[in-house]
């Protein structure tokens, strides 16, 4: 038991190590670099035909989504690269790929540097914050919901990721589509959002993929990758 206990805690220790780690990733430029204020357009209102119609098909979802798919919005709900590994198989891992990683820690990390700010900027309420009858089955935020980070997120790292992996371009776009979406079946962003995050997303993506430093290490990500993908 006394062993047992020990390796537990190791685990813990190794675990919030981990995330402390992704959470220290310096991003690779921020809303100062990207201002998405000016490349996309303000939500619209909360009184609008749009949002109420949104509104309809958020509580549409809401009784129509099986167990299945409230399963996946929930493990969807994680910010990190690993999500795509049912399409990527088994060798994608994080403990034999260290530098890939990090790299896409910062990854993450850019999204929020660049969407945080622009969230604050429009304050768009989430569906439950304007109606009740909306019940999430993700984790609330308070945050603006225009546009979606999960959904910027999801595409950068699909675009990414299949620019390392070409090969397998199809499916990993079809898995940042389905991350993307995930978010309206979890009740916690309209659809629009999601479609303003495939937007930023592919921004942003573009932007990295044209910078020099980037590139660098982008470039070693990649190596390590397909070496261990066996490419």
């Amino acid at each position: 038991m006394k062993k047992y206990a020990l390796f537990a805690a190791a685990l813990v220790l190794l675990v919030v190590a981990s995330a402390a780690h992704a959470e220290d990733a310096q991003p690779f430029v921020t809303n100062k670099d990207i201002d998405l204020t000016m490349i996309l357009p303000p939500p619209p209102a909360n009184d609008s035909a749009q949002t109420k119609a949104e509104l309809g098909e958020v509580l549409t979802m809401q009784v129509t989504r099986t167990p299945e798919m409230v399963a996946g919005a929930v493990a969807d709900a994680e910010e990190n690269v690993w999500r795509f590994a049912n399409v990527m198989g088994p060798k994608f891992n994080k403990d034999t790929l260290p530098k890939f990683s990090a790299f896409f820690d910062r990854v993450v990390a850019t999204e929020g540097a660049v969407v945080d700010p622009a969230k604050d900027v429009w304050k768009r309420p989430r569906p439950h914050q304007l109606s009740d009858l909306v019940k999430p089955v993700v984790k609330l935020s308070s945050s603006g919901s225009w546009p979606s980070g999960h959904a910027t997120v999801g595409t950068m790292m699909g675009i990414i990721l299949s620019d390392m992996v070409p090969e397998k371009r199809a499916e990993i776009m079809a898995r940042a589509a389905e991350f993307a979406h995930n978010r309206i079946v979890g009740g916690i962003h309209y659809p629009s959002d999601v479609e303003m995050g495939k937007i930023s997303g592919s921004v942003i993506a573009a932007t990295l993929l044209n910078r020099d430093d980037f590139k660098a290490e982008y470039d070693v990500a990649k190596a390590e990758l397909r070496s261990d993908l066996g490419m």
